[in-house]
């Protein structure tokens, strides 16, 4: 967890120092962006709602800032390969983003009456 929120707040400093533009996640569609996710094999790492897996990341739900997201696809040098524009354009990642904002939270375990005492 700890590496989680530092590789978080490290992916938000390179991105506000990059100066990335998150305007196009404005206009992004969520709709496309399930379909782009699974197109180009985020599901295969991230799962299929982003809930992580044992070779991604938990993406969704509260995902990383666009900025910080956008640049991390771009320039990762990790695991994860880089997606290029060539390989994902700009709208592409917005509408990927935009689906990732769209994944509801779970439930509060303790409202689930078949989990209460």
């Amino acid at each position: 967890m700890k590496r989680l929120i530092i590789l978080q707040l490290a992916l938000a400093g390179c991105a506000a120092v990059s100066g990335l533009c998150g305007g196009a996640a404005l206009a992004a569609d969520a709709t496309r962006g399930k379909q782009t996710y699974i197109r180009v094999g985020c599901f295969e790492c991230h799962g299929h709602v982003g809930q992580g897996g044992a070779a991604g990341l938990k993406l969704a739900p509260d995902p990383l800032p666009f900025d910080a997201l956008a640049n991390f696809v771009r320039t990762t040098s990790g695991q994860m390969p880089r997606y290029s524009t060539k390989i994902l354009s700009d709208d592409d990642l917005a509408d990927i983003y935009a689906y990732l904002q769209s994944i509801p939270k779970p439930p509060d375990p303790k409202n689930i009456p078949a989990l209460s005492p």
